[in-house]
Order: C-alpha cells, then sequence, then structure tokens
C-alpha cells in the first residue's frame, strides 16, 4: 500500500545536487506539495494495514532528521502493540474515573475504545529534566514537535494517514507508571498512524500575513 507512493517520491534523484545539501527543483515541488496536502486524520479512520516493519523504521529515521541543539535527542517514542492495547484502554479508564468518579459507563467504555484505534500507535515522551549542555525546556521542545511532524510527513509520504491525540490522561499519574516515565519525562501526546477509510476535506491554511511580520 505504501510502497508505491514511496518508490515514487524516492524516484526523484539528483545526486549532484544531493551531495550539496540541495534539492531539484522537482524535490522541492514534492516537498511541498507533501507539507501542504497533509491532513491530520481522525484516528476513529485509520485502519489496517499500518506500516509495517521497514517503513516503521523510516518513520524514526525521520524523527532523528529532527533540529537538535546540543544532539540530546530530547525525545522518545514508545509504541503500544496490539497485545498491550489493554492495558492501555484499562489506564484510560481509570484516569478517567480518577477525575470524575461519578463517569457513566457509556463515558469509561468511550475512554477504553480510545487504546484500540489506529493501526500503528505511540507515545510521544519529551525528555525535559536537567541535561548537559543546558539546552532550555522550551527549545527541547521544539525540537520534540519537529520529530513528530518529520514523522507525521515520512508517513504521509508512504500514503498513510496520521493524527496526534491527547487529552487529559496524559497527565495521570497512571500513565506515567505504564509508560515507565523518569523524573524529567512527560507524555505528550500519541501518533497515530494506519491507511485512512474515508478523507476529509482539507482545511483552509492562514494566509502568511496573518502570522508574519517584521522588526
Amino acid at each position: 500500500m505504501g510502497s508505491t507512493q514511496t518508490e515514487h517520491s524516492h524516484g526523484i534523484q539528483s545526486p549532484g545536487l544531493r551531495d550539496l545539501g540541495g534539492l531539484s527543483s522537482a524535490e522541492s515541488g514534492f516537498a511541498e506539495a507533501l507539507i501542504t496536502s497533509r491532513q491530520n486524520i481522525s484516528p476513529k479512520r485509520l485502519v489496517e494495514p499500518g506500516p509495517n516493519p521497514e517503513e516503521q523504521v523510516r518513520l524514526y529515521r525521520a524523527a532523528a532528521a529532527a533540529p537538535d541543539h546540543g544532539l540530546l535527542v530530547p525525545w522518545r517514542f514508545v509504541i503500544v502493540p496490539p497485545e498491550r492495547r489493554s492495558a492501555l484502554a484499562n489506564t484510560f479508564a481509570l484516569a478517567l474515573i480518577d477525575r470524575d468518579p461519578g463517569a457513566s459507563l457509556e463515558q469509561i467504555e468511550a475512554a477504553r475504545e480510545k487504546a484500540y484505534r489506529a493501526p500503528l500507535l505511540m507515545l510521544v515522551v519529551a525528555k525535559l529534566g536537567d541535561c548537559e549542555p543546558a539546552i532550555p525546556a522550551l527549545e527541547r521542545m521544539v525540537s520534540v514537535g519537529c520529530a513528530v511532524q518529520n514523522m507525521l510527513l515520512s508517513a504521509h509520504s508512504m500514503a498513510y494517514g496520521s493524527s496526534l491525540t491527547s487529552g487529559q490522561a496524559m497527565r495521570s499519574p497512571r500513565m506515567r507508571k505504564l509508560f515507565e516515565l523518569k523524573e524529567g519525562e512527560e507524555a505528550v501526546c500519541f501518533i497515530n498512524v494506519g491507511t485512512v477509510s474515508k478523507r476529509k476535506v482539507g482545511r483552509v491554511h492562514p494566509e502568511p500575513s496573518s502570522f508574519v511580520s517584521q522588526l
């Protein structure tokens, strides 16, 4: 499923320019189209098949190319395999009950169901504790965001859909325990990747003039 798009994108080669760190006009155009056409797809619409092991490695290599001041690698990703989805479902449910002891059975079941969406599901963990060199936590969060965006774009290039999901459960002690988060680590969001069962109309992007100014 993902191979056709992948072969197409990798068919644009210009060794001379690549040696100089540049891109051909065709590659540049593909990159712009890839970035501007990516959509956030609801996990409910992400079905099998998901990325195979080789394609998953490509996602992680894309993350590794993110800007990283100090070469700290201030991110890590924890995959939730099928056999561990029930543990995550229980964590979602108990985290909800902790916040709202009066939650209905329907609300609890809805919380549990979130753990079973998307073929590839992983938690994004940001490393924001003390480090050397002492790169500010905010700057490290920018690196984390870039790593995540690289993965989303890589998935898009392979014709998969993707999305980010979060919620109040991210701050639950139960979530920290399940994913064995260490001091200084924070659960940021989940990345969901899979085949798109139904696409939505693309959103209108804001005009650059609305967010760019001059000093």
